[in-house]
Order: structure tokens, then sequence, then C-alpha cells
């Protein structure tokens, strides 16, 4: 519950975030009247702002807000863009709007929210408050779970949910539809996220995929989106860390690809920390991987460009589970950041490549 003061009087509501952001210490109420200056300087000693305007106007205020934040120069390097990313998200998660009982924004000219907010608080339980920014995060994620994302190599759409990445980096879906298979009875496809990749295959011929993730967002969306395609009866979605039981002669995963803490849950998709991912993917291949199968580890090497990484330690992790190289498709990314000279990481970003390791476990001699 937080509480602030209004009109002379103490109220009182339930904290909403579905990202899992605290709960601000402080509340004020604002009004259209609020200026950006006093609005920025507020959430960035920690004072919440409960806004009472009305909601264009909100909107307006928090991209006033955001401009004031600062913004880290280009090459000023990794750690300074996340410091920035962090201080940033802090800042404009102050600024609060106000849940009636049924996921109405009570606000003059505010949308109807009700559907995106069922989708990701599931059924309302009462008066809440929460950060606009969210908000309007979950409206921008119900439009997408509804039109869907356009997938070529499907000739399809997937459905991304509220806090589950979205396959919107296209070029590691093309690398799975064009590597030759090196069988098509059976696949895993591990941390799943949308179920793209597990899709790709089933829609390529593997009569068999069993599709993982430990996010429970994840899997609700990768069963959406096999229902959806009509692969619900090839593709079987599984809640577990990593391997699901058994074994299949092909392994497919396109891990997180930075060694980082995730700052929100959507970050999972792209930060792991201490490589915890990696590492237990590589080290259970042994077990997992049919005699004479392949694992297809699919990955950008924007780590080694932020010097977060090196090939060498990649190669030596690969070595130290007891898996060769077989083979290695790249392709390079076709997405914006990597053409914007003033992004703070711009030069690491246009040399990225995205490769699928093709690896097999050696044979042990005796």
């Amino acid at each position: 519950m937080i509480s602030w003061t209004q009109a002379g009087r103490e109220r009182r509501a339930a904290w909403r975030s579905a990202t899992g952001a605290p709960e601000p210490e402080r509340v004020v109420v604002a009004d259209d009247s609020t200026k950006a200056d006093t609005a920025h300087r507020l959430a960035s000693e920690g004072v919440a702002l409960l806004w009472t305007g009305d909601f264009h106007n909100a909107r307006q205020l928090l991209k006033a807000m955001d401009r004031r934040c600062t913004r880290p120069r280009p090459g000023s390097g990794f750690h300074r863009q996340r410091q920035a990313q962090s201080q940033r998200a802090r800042i404009l998660g102050m600024l609060l709007v106000p849940y009636t009982g049924d996921h109405e924004i009570p606000l003059r000219r505010a949308p109807d929210v009700r559907a995106a907010c069922a989708e990701v608080y599931g059924p309302a339980d009462g008066a809440a408050v929460g950060p606009l920014r969210e908000l309007l995060g979950l409206i921008g994620a119900h439009e997408w779970r509804s039109k869907g994302v356009e997938v070529p190599a499907l000739e399809d759409r997937i459905h991304p949910h509220f806090g589950v990445f979205s396959p919107i980096r296209g070029e590691y879906v093309d690398l799975v539809a064009r590597t030759p298979l090196p069988d098509a009875e059976v696949a895993f496809d591990i941390g799943t996220g949308t179920g793209v990749l597990a899709a790709v295959l089933a829609k390529r011929g593997v009569r068999r995929v069993t599709a993982t993730d430990l996010d429970p967002r994840a899997v609700d969306c990768a069963r959406d989106n096999m229902a959806r395609l009509g692969l619900a009866d090839r593709v079987s979605v599984q809640r577990t860390d990593l391997f699901p039981e058994g074994q299949a002669p092909l392994v497919v995963c396109n891990p997180p690809w930075i060694p980082a803490v995730p700052m929100s849950p959507l970050d999972h998709a792209v930060y792991d920390e201490g490589s915890r991912m990696m590492h237990g993917l590589l080290s259970g291949l042994r077990e997992h991987l049919s005699p004479g199968g392949e694992a297809w580890l699919i990955l950008s090497d924007l780590a080694e460009h932020l010097g977060l990484r090196s090939r060498e330690e990649l190669l030596g992790w690969f070595h130290d589970a007891g898996l060769s190289v077989a083979g290695r498709e790249e392709t390079r990314p076709r997405h914006g950041r990597a053409a914007k000279s003033d992004d703070a990481l711009h030069r690491a970003r246009a040399a990225e490549v995205t490769s699928l390791w093709r690896l097999y476990v050696r044979k042990v001699l005796l």
C-alpha cells in the first residue's frame, strides 16, 4: 500500500507494478499545472507524483521529464550507458496514475485500458496506483499481442505477450530457418520465449518439438502462439529451467547474449548475469543431446565488442563442456540501432554479428 495527502485528507491505495518496481516512500499530488522542471526535480529526489489531471497531459509531462534525463555520450561505454538507463527508468517511474477497482483510469481523456490490464494484472481487485510508464508499456504490449509480429520464416505472425521478448530482431530466426536440419524427428528449444524458434522448427518438418522456459509469462505466450499457428499437437511447451527430460538429436537455444545484471523482467531475454544460462546450457548438452546430434547456439557477439566476453573465452567454454564446433552460420543485425551514430554503443553495434554455432559432443577416448 502507498499513501498520500489529497484535499487535506490522507488517501491509501494498493501499489501496482508488474515489473517489480518498489513502491515509493513519498507521494505528492500533481496536475496540469505541474511544470516539467519541478516534476523532474522531485522524481530525481525520490518523490513520486500521483497524477490527477488530464491523461494526455500526463503523457506529455512524461516526455518532457524524459528529455531532462541525462543521456550517455556516444562511446561512453557499456557500464555508463546501463547506469544512465537505470537512473532514467527510476526517474520516469515516479509519475503515477490511479486505477479504479475495475482497471479503469479515472482521469480526463484516459483510454480504455481494461483489457490490457487484465492480460497482465489479472482480475481487478480494488483501487490501485502504478507508474504511468508501465501502463504505456502495457498498452503497447496489448496492441502487439492483438496484431502480432510478422515472421517471414513462418509466413505468419507471432503474438508476444507483455514481458516476453518480441521477435523483431529477425536475423536469429532466419539463421534457424536456413541451416540444414540434422534430424527431423525430435528437437528441444531451450528458453523459447514467444515460441518463435519452436514454431520455425515445426514448420520445417520436425515432428516433435519440446519448448521450455522458466518464465510463466513466456510459457503462456508460447502455448498461445502454438495454438494460433495450429502447432499445439507437435510443439509441447514446458515450464522448466533449461532442459526437459530425455534426449534430442537437435537442441536449439538463443540465450541472453550480454553477461550483465537484468534490471527488469524483459531484460532477462538480453542480460544473463554471470552467463548462468550459457553455462547451464553447455554443461547439460552431453546429457541431453542424442549421440551424433547437434546443438544450435544462436548468439550475438555484441558482448565481445563491449569487452564483456572474449571469443577465446567462449571457445574455452565449449571445450570445457566437451563440445566441438561442427560449423557456423552468421549474419549481421538489421535493426535500426546499429546505424545510429548517436547511440552510446554505436561502435559495438555497428560491428555486431549474430552466429549460429553448430556444436556436437566430443567422443571420450578410453
